[in-house]
């Protein structure tokens, strides 16, 4: 279909085009200068020891879990209310994820309930097994040694409520991974994002604040964390192995250097570039924040800087989103739910036995929620369009 506004894009200069065009002049297109260069600009500018650059934010995420010492049968908390990799990432080392709902306001993970899901799987007993998927509910659960972390998630570019969720998982002894990958330059009470935990995955899609084309980050003050990730990206190989020999199972999670080259461009503009997308986001808040049955965005108060990744409505109960959503379509404006509860997703329902209801809050936020165009390139006429369609897609419901 022709939109007349993208659902989002990235932005590029002469600049990016020009750092490409010069990796594909010289003879390293794997692992060489501009992945070490990147990797020590970015985690500098995020305040971590080190970076190292992954194929994906998935990828990096997986290694995370890995660092942790998930295995089978281990735990880890995290949240419904996120895109599938974030999950999925515990599940290629055999461990089971434990959703718990989230804040109704900022949909990222409610810390009450984390701390209280850690407590009640740390003493065992029936009041572990009811933050269990369902289809582990049954039969004898000894917990010892098996809850090994907690992967909180900053949905949309806000960070999550860290400083409750990291007392707790201190006082048991869990690793933190924090999913930043929609929050670059995002800061939570003054700190940056992927400074809170033990270490932290941004990930470089085409939609995101800057990108990469494909690619990832994990940044750490870990160095023991750090060794394992460069090892375990470059196929198990360590850094005193020999050509083709290695020390343990890896997987070819590397980031090549046109991609490097491409972030380091992006890097260079990386605050206009957030600039930019809130200027696009004081456009359509100040065109909806009065237009009935729809709910902007809400910034948290401990979140002291926002990075904006997508501009995602609530539409009141009552509107029928799919309706809009095609009233939208046929004005040639794209839009997305976002996102779908992961413990809805089919393969989820049948391994795990999820169903609605289990939780309510993330279910409602996938009920309501609709991401709108949004990128640093649009222009206040795009915003103008895609809003006066939403606004004529809404009367159409009440005509």
């Amino acid at each position: 279909m022709n939109w007349l506004v993208p659902m989002s894009g990235p932005d590029i200069t002469p600049a990016e085009i020009e750092a490409v065009t010069s990796v594909l002049q010289t003879p390293h297109l794997s692992i060489g200068p501009r992945i070490a260069e990147f990797e020590g600009r970015f985690s500098a500018y995020i305040g971590c020891r080190s970076g190292v650059g992954v194929n994906s934010g998935t990828g990096g995420l997986h290694l995370c879990v890995i660092a942790a010492g998930v295995g089978e049968g281990d735990l880890v908390v995290t949240t419904p209310f996120s895109f599938v990799a974030s999950a999925n990432c515990i599940l290629y080392e055999r461990g089971i994820p434990v959703f718990v709902d989230v804040d109704r306001k900022t949909g990222n993970i409610d810390p009450a309930l984390v701390a209280e899901a850690i407590d009640d799987l740390s003493r065992g007993g029936e009041r572990a097994k009811r933050w269990l998927p369902p289809v582990l509910r049954t039969g004898a659960y000894r917990p010892e040694g098996r809850l090994k972390a907690v992967l909180p998630v900053h949905a949309f570019g806000q960070p999550a409520d860290m400083d409750p969720i990291l007392d707790v998982a201190r006082r048991h002894g869990l690793a933190v991974i924090e999913d930043a990958c929609e929050a670059i330059g995002s800061e939570y009470k003054g700190r940056k994002a992927g400074t809170l935990g033990d270490a932290a995955v941004f990930a470089f899609y085409p939609n995101k604040q800057m990108t990469t084309g494909e690619g990832g980050i994990i940044v750490t003050n870990r160095e023991d964390w750090d060794v394992l990730f460069r090892s375990l990206r470059n196929q198990g190989r360590d850094v005193f192995d020999a050509w083709l020999n290695h020390s343990r199972l890896g997987y070819n999670y590397r980031m090549d250097e046109m991609s490097a080259a491409l972030g380091l461009a992006q890097l260079g503009r990386i605050e206009e570039l957030l600039a930019k997308r809130e200027r696009v986001v004081r456009w359509y808040t100040e065109r909806l924040a009065r237009v009935d049955g729809v709910q902007t965005p809400y910034v948290a108060p401990s979140t002291t800087r926002m990075s904006w990744f997508v501009y995602v409505i609530r539409l009141a109960p009552h509107i029928d989103r799919q309706a809009v959503m095609a009233a939208l379509a046929e004005q040639g404006i794209p839009s997305r739910p976002y996102f779908t509860p992961i413990h809805l997703q089919p393969f989820y329902v049948e391994r795990f036995g999820y169903h609605r209801g289990d939780f309510p809050v993330t279910e409602s936020l996938g009920d309501t929620c609709l991401a709108v165009p949004f990128s640093s390139i649009m222009t206040e006429d795009q915003v103008e369009l895609v809003c006066d369609s939403l606004v004529c897609a809404l009367r159409e419901q009440v005509a």
